[in-house]
């Protein structure tokens, strides 16, 4: 979402990402995985029940820039009235979505269908609210970057060009800068519906493919070192028990990126810590939420999309928003253990988090904005050491169990407890020295660790059976690097210098 070069990749994290793709086709080398670097047709061939199959060179989906990226600076006045549009931008692309979806059979019969009745007016709708962007913010005396106006054309992906799996190595970094060049490609895309009258895979005919998983124990160990410990390195941890979610505390809404909309997340989420967070949440009723926490001065908020396991299966919102509505379908599956940690920093003490701190980590967007904000990491007990995997689900072996780890931005500006893209008041530390960049300050490191039980997937004849795939925008075909995570820090009775503390301390804390 964000694009500010202070959290860029580094380019050993840029190298590790290509090398993911070599390591999916047999290959060797490094990926990056370190904590201190771095979201329905029926027709004679949809795929229903509890296979998938792999995508061919038909349409898979709909590429849109993310104007949220853009949006670097947006006044305090302005920003419900932004959120909200922002908000009708993704509704839009999944509406443009559920059509391409449901009109293959049009597609095949008429080359020129996606552009004339699905991206031309999509086109649109999205420059009409960007104009409305544009409003909200001089209204309020703000400026306006008039190249945003520019982001309003959307163009068509082939299944090749998508994050899935590991075919496309050398391309994922540009992928954010093609899409506004790639216009003319789209008669090509929809010449091919001819061959590709069909669903992109899963039980919902938006993914995942056979090529979204991996066979973890053929994959080379690929876990980088953590930066070498500095004199200064506050070496301690927290430890936050939270809980689960086996209570079912779930909604569609995303209070960070969408305040005030219903369903902006257009996915599940699972929450652990404050237990009163929705869209129409406040600083105040945080403060009055409750919590799944032992210790109950962590109001925090910690939530992430939920994983299903694609058997067939339906669950409670098969027929709702951010639910099979949306693409999102399958047995929900609740973790067996979620550790939630704080970490110190290899180069320096930290300070104490701020009250109400947002931070996003990760890109739910990955499969149409490329890879520079992906901070997915998706491994098998037994495997964490050795391996860890942004673009593909593991295939664990039996008695192992899927595990997915989220090491969170360490370093804020000091100053801004949330930003207009959601991302440049934090930054991730340099990876070698695990330094904050110039102007910000270490801060205790959120870590998480969510294990699932998961009848490992099976695949056969480029088919793979019981998938399971994280929640996500329907567009984003349930890529493994959509992954992401979310937290509003919450606390009372001095939590957050007690946290602070015990990491500068050298302390285990609990």
């Amino acid at each position: 979402m964000g694009r500010n070069t202070r959290k860029r990749r580094t380019p050993l994290a840029t190298k590790a990402i290509a090398a993911s793709a070599a390591l999916a086709l047999g290959g060797g080398g490094l990926i990056w995985a370190n904590f201190y670097a771095s979201a329905h047709e029926s027709n004679n061939q949809t795929w229903g029940g509890n296979q998938t199959k792999a995508a061919t060179a038909q349409v898979a989906t709909i590429s849109c820039p993310d104007v949220q990226q853009k949006l670097t600076s947006v006044p305090y006045r302005a920003r419900q009235g932004v959120a909200t549009e922002l908000a009708n931008l993704d509704r839009q692309v999944t509406e443009a979505y559920n059509r391409l979806a449901s009109t293959r059979d049009a597609q095949a019969k008429d080359p020129s269908f996606v552009q004339n009745a699905i991206v031309g007016p999509l086109k649109e709708k999205r420059s009409a609210t960007i104009d409305r962007i544009r409003i909200d913010i001089q209204r309020v005396g703000g400026t306006f970057n008039s190249a945003l106006s520019q982001l309003a054309a959307c163009t068509t992906q082939a299944a090749n060009q998508t994050t899935a799996g590991g075919n496309n190595g050398g391309q994922q970094q540009n992928t954010g800068g093609q899409q506004q060049n790639n216009g003319g490609q789209q008669q090509g895309n929809t010449g091919q519906q001819g061959n590709a009258g069909q669903n992109i895979g899963g039980q919902a005919g938006n993914g995942p493919v056979a090529a979204d998983f991996v066979d973890i124990t053929k994959v080379a160990p690929n876990v980088q070192g953590k930066p070498r410990r500095q004199q200064s390195a506050s070496t301690g941890t927290f430890t936050t028990r939270c809980g689960v979610n086996a209570n079912k505390n779930h909604n569609t809404d995303n209070v960070i990126v969408a305040p005030g909309v219903t369903n902006g997340a257009h996915h599940l989420h699972d929450y652990v810590g404050n237990q009163k967070v929705n869209a129409f949440s406040s600083n105040q009723t945080f403060l009055q939420g409750g919590t799944s926490c032992q210790n109950r001065n962590d109001l925090s908020a910690y939530y992430w999309p939920v994983v299903r396991v694609q058997d067939g299966s339906q669950d409670f919102d098969q027929n709702a928003d951010g639910g099979g509505k949306e693409g999102n379908v399958g047995k929900i599956l609740t973790p067996v253990q979620a550790q939630i940690k704080y970490v110190g920093s290899p180069a320096s003490k930290v300070v104490a988090m701020p009250q109400f701190l947002r931070i996003i980590t990760g890109d739910a967007k990955t499969t149409t904005n490329g890879l520079a904000n992906a901070n997915a990491h998706w491994s098998c007990t037994g495997f964490e050491n050795k391996v860890q995997l942004t673009q593909q689900y593991p295939i664990c072996p039996q008695g192992s169990n899927v595990v997915r780890t989220f090491a969170f931005q360490s370093c804020w500006d000091g100053q801004n407890i949330d930003s207009a893209n959601h991302r440049t008041h934090v930054a991730f530390a340099d990876p070698a020295s695990g330094v904050c960049p110039n102007g910000f300050k270490a801060i205790p490191q959120l870590t998480m660790r969510l294990v699932y039980q998961i009848n490992p997937p099976t695949i056969q004849n480029g088919q793979v059976k019981n998938a399971y795939a994280v929640d996500g925008f329907p567009e984003q075909l349930h890529k493994p690097a959509t992954d992401h995570d979310d937290f509003i820090s919450v606390t009372t009775g001095g939590l957050a210098n007690r946290i602070a503390n015990c990491v500068n301390n050298g302390q285990n804390c609990a």
